[in-house]
């Protein structure tokens, strides 16, 4: 299966916002359960302010539990 390549964009992009010291990993509320989520973002610096960009939420619990490696269908 091949990665999307927005997909691909987006990591590029948080690759480079890792090496720059630019991310942040905010606590947010999830917009339909309204459970905390914590969400690792790019942070996106102007001149003046900053725009924080939401790339995804860690796993809660065991993150192995929750994922089939590439290749393995269940």
């Amino acid at each position: 299966m091949a990665i999307p390549d927005t997909h691909r964009s987006n990591f590029d992009t948080l690759l480079r916002a890792a090496a720059d010291g630019n991310q942040a990993l905010l606590e947010c509320r999830d917009a339909v359960t309204k459970e905390p989520r914590y969400v690792l973002c790019a942070v996106e610096r102007g001149a003046r302010d900053y725009a924080l960009i939401p790339f995804g939420h860690l796993q809660e619990g065991n993150p192995f539990e929750a994922y089939l490696p590439p290749g393995e269908l269940g």
